[in-house]
Protein backbone atom coordinates (compact mmCIF):
# COMPACT_ATOMS: atom_id res chain seq x y z
CA UNK A 1 0.00 0.00 0.00
CA UNK A 2 3.13 1.81 0.82
CA UNK A 3 3.52 2.13 -2.95
CA UNK A 4 0.50 3.10 -4.02
CA UNK A 5 0.66 6.58 -1.61
CA UNK A 6 3.70 7.10 -3.65
CA UNK A 7 2.66 7.31 -6.81
CA UNK A 8 2.11 10.69 -8.52
CA UNK A 9 -1.30 10.37 -9.79
CA UNK A 10 -3.42 13.80 -11.23
CA UNK A 11 -5.35 13.64 -8.47
CA UNK A 12 -2.24 13.49 -6.34
CA UNK A 13 -0.80 16.13 -7.56
CA UNK A 14 -3.94 18.24 -7.10
CA UNK A 15 -4.28 17.19 -3.56
CA UNK A 16 -0.56 18.21 -3.70
CA UNK A 17 -1.39 21.88 -4.93
CA UNK A 18 -3.82 22.36 -2.80
CA UNK A 19 -1.82 21.27 0.62
CA UNK A 20 0.88 23.86 -0.93
CA UNK A 21 -2.07 26.41 -1.07
CA UNK A 22 -2.71 26.23 2.25
CA UNK A 23 0.42 26.15 3.75
CA UNK A 24 1.67 29.68 1.57
CA UNK A 25 -1.68 31.15 2.79
CA UNK A 26 -1.30 29.77 6.60
CA UNK A 27 2.32 31.82 6.02
CA UNK A 28 1.10 34.88 4.53
CA UNK A 29 -1.23 35.53 7.28
CA UNK A 30 1.30 34.86 9.94
CA UNK A 31 3.53 37.67 8.57
CA UNK A 32 -0.01 39.82 8.60
CA UNK A 33 -0.17 38.66 12.18
CA UNK A 34 3.37 39.55 12.81
CA UNK A 35 3.20 42.81 11.43
CA UNK A 36 -0.03 43.53 12.78
CA UNK A 37 1.05 43.30 16.43
CA UNK A 38 4.17 45.66 15.17
CA UNK A 39 1.90 47.70 14.47
CA UNK A 40 0.06 47.44 17.67
CA UNK A 41 3.10 47.87 19.81
CA UNK A 42 4.02 50.91 17.85
CA UNK A 43 1.10 52.43 17.99
CA UNK A 44 0.85 51.99 21.96
CA UNK A 45 4.20 53.15 23.01
CA UNK A 46 4.88 55.76 19.85
CA UNK A 47 1.84 56.89 18.78
CA UNK A 48 0.02 56.49 22.67
CA UNK A 49 -2.99 55.56 20.14
CA UNK A 50 -3.56 51.77 20.19
CA UNK A 51 -5.09 50.06 17.59
CA UNK A 52 -7.89 48.62 19.24
CA UNK A 53 -8.85 46.50 15.45
CA UNK A 54 -5.50 44.49 15.67
CA UNK A 55 -7.36 42.37 18.73
CA UNK A 56 -10.00 41.25 16.45
CA UNK A 57 -7.79 40.74 13.15
CA UNK A 58 -5.61 38.59 15.14
CA UNK A 59 -7.94 36.42 16.41
CA UNK A 60 -9.22 35.31 12.54
CA UNK A 61 -5.86 35.41 11.53
CA UNK A 62 -5.04 32.38 14.17
CA UNK A 63 -8.10 30.72 13.27
CA UNK A 64 -7.43 30.66 9.77
CA UNK A 65 -3.92 29.37 10.30
CA UNK A 66 -4.84 26.94 12.84
CA UNK A 67 -7.53 25.31 10.30
CA UNK A 68 -5.35 25.49 7.42
CA UNK A 69 -2.28 24.25 8.89
CA UNK A 70 -4.11 21.27 10.51
CA UNK A 71 -5.73 20.46 7.32
CA UNK A 72 -1.86 20.02 5.76
CA UNK A 73 -0.88 17.85 8.48
CA UNK A 74 -3.69 15.82 7.60
CA UNK A 75 -2.33 15.64 4.11
CA UNK A 76 1.42 15.23 4.62
CA UNK A 77 0.53 13.01 7.68
CA UNK A 78 2.14 14.82 10.40
CA UNK A 79 -1.17 14.85 12.81
CA UNK A 80 -0.61 13.21 16.05
CA UNK A 81 -0.26 9.89 15.94
CA UNK A 82 0.44 6.70 17.82
CA UNK A 83 2.30 3.95 16.17
CA UNK A 84 2.74 1.41 19.01
CA UNK A 85 -0.44 -0.71 17.41
CA UNK A 86 1.04 -0.69 14.15
CA UNK A 87 4.45 -2.08 15.32
CA UNK A 88 1.94 -5.45 17.01
CA UNK A 89 -0.11 -6.15 13.85
CA UNK A 90 0.80 -7.70 10.29
CA UNK A 91 1.23 -5.34 7.20
CA UNK A 92 -2.01 -6.01 6.33
CA UNK A 93 -3.67 -5.90 9.25
CA UNK A 94 -2.03 -2.13 9.72
CA UNK A 95 -3.78 -1.35 6.26
CA UNK A 96 -6.88 -2.07 7.44
CA UNK A 97 -6.23 0.40 10.77
CA UNK A 98 -5.06 3.53 8.67
CA UNK A 99 -7.95 2.92 6.11
CA UNK A 100 -10.26 2.86 8.86
CA UNK A 101 -8.35 5.54 10.27
CA UNK A 102 -8.72 7.85 7.42
CA UNK A 103 -12.40 6.83 6.91
CA UNK A 104 -13.18 8.16 10.94
CA UNK A 105 -11.07 11.72 9.24
CA UNK A 106 -13.24 11.61 6.02
CA UNK A 107 -16.24 11.61 8.44
CA UNK A 108 -14.99 14.35 11.09
CA UNK A 109 -14.00 16.50 7.80
CA UNK A 110 -17.51 16.40 6.43
CA UNK A 111 -19.06 16.95 9.73
CA UNK A 112 -16.81 19.95 9.96
CA UNK A 113 -17.81 21.28 6.63
CA UNK A 114 -21.54 21.06 6.84
CA UNK A 115 -21.41 22.34 10.51
CA UNK A 116 -18.96 24.93 9.78
CA UNK A 117 -21.14 25.85 6.73
CA UNK A 118 -24.28 26.32 9.72
CA UNK A 119 -22.24 28.61 11.73
CA UNK A 120 -21.28 30.64 8.47
CA UNK A 121 -25.20 31.15 8.01
CA UNK A 122 -26.12 31.78 11.12
CA UNK A 123 -23.75 34.36 12.03
CA UNK A 124 -23.45 36.25 8.51
CA UNK A 125 -26.01 39.24 9.48
CA UNK A 126 -23.82 39.94 12.29
CA UNK A 127 -20.67 42.48 12.17
CA UNK A 128 -16.99 41.57 13.96
CA UNK A 129 -16.76 44.42 16.41
CA UNK A 130 -13.97 46.98 14.90
CA UNK A 131 -13.71 45.47 11.44
CA UNK A 132 -17.38 45.97 10.37
CA UNK A 133 -16.86 42.48 8.51
CA UNK A 134 -19.71 39.74 8.26
CA UNK A 135 -18.98 37.53 11.56
CA UNK A 136 -19.41 34.54 9.01
CA UNK A 137 -15.85 35.23 8.35
CA UNK A 138 -14.80 33.73 11.11
CA UNK A 139 -16.12 30.32 10.52
CA UNK A 140 -14.86 29.81 6.63
CA UNK A 141 -11.80 28.37 8.29
CA UNK A 142 -13.55 25.61 9.65
CA UNK A 143 -15.49 24.99 6.53
CA UNK A 144 -12.34 25.11 4.39
CA UNK A 145 -10.56 22.38 7.21
CA UNK A 146 -13.56 20.31 6.89
CA UNK A 147 -13.71 20.30 2.64
CA UNK A 148 -9.63 20.07 2.91
CA UNK A 149 -9.80 17.11 5.22
CA UNK A 150 -12.23 15.41 3.56
CA UNK A 151 -10.42 15.56 -0.01
CA UNK A 152 -7.27 14.29 1.65
CA UNK A 153 -8.49 11.91 3.57
CA UNK A 154 -11.08 10.24 1.06
CA UNK A 155 -8.20 10.13 -1.51
CA UNK A 156 -5.89 8.22 1.22
CA UNK A 157 -9.66 6.23 1.74
CA UNK A 158 -9.93 4.84 -2.10
CA UNK A 159 -6.17 4.55 -2.64
CA UNK A 160 -5.98 2.06 0.14
CA UNK A 161 -8.85 -0.23 -0.85
CA UNK A 162 -7.31 -0.06 -3.82
CA UNK A 163 -4.14 -1.29 -2.64
CA UNK A 164 -6.06 -4.04 -0.36
CA UNK A 165 -7.95 -5.20 -3.44
CA UNK A 166 -4.92 -6.19 -5.40
CA UNK A 167 -2.77 -6.91 -2.58
CA UNK A 168 -0.63 -10.29 -2.98
CA UNK A 169 1.29 -11.80 -0.29
CA UNK A 170 4.73 -11.04 -0.12
CA UNK A 171 7.20 -14.36 -1.23
CA UNK A 172 8.07 -16.58 0.87
CA UNK A 173 10.03 -18.73 -2.19
CA UNK A 174 12.90 -19.91 -0.37
CA UNK A 175 14.92 -18.55 -3.49
CA UNK A 176 14.06 -15.01 -2.08
CA UNK A 177 16.84 -12.60 -1.37
CA UNK A 178 16.06 -12.20 2.16
CA UNK A 179 15.98 -16.46 2.28
CA UNK A 180 19.25 -16.98 0.71
CA UNK A 181 21.67 -15.84 3.62
CA UNK A 182 20.08 -18.25 5.75
CA UNK A 183 20.78 -21.61 3.42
Amino acid sequence: MDSFYSKQTPVKTFLDVLAYLATMLSGVFMVVLVASFGWLVFGRYVLNDTPTWVEQMALLLVTNITFLAAAVGIHERTHLSVDMLALCVPKRVNQLINILIDMTILVFGISMAIYGKELVDFAWFRKVPLLGISDGIRYFPVVACGVLMSLFSGYRVVIGIVAQIIWKPESTDSNSSDMKGDQ
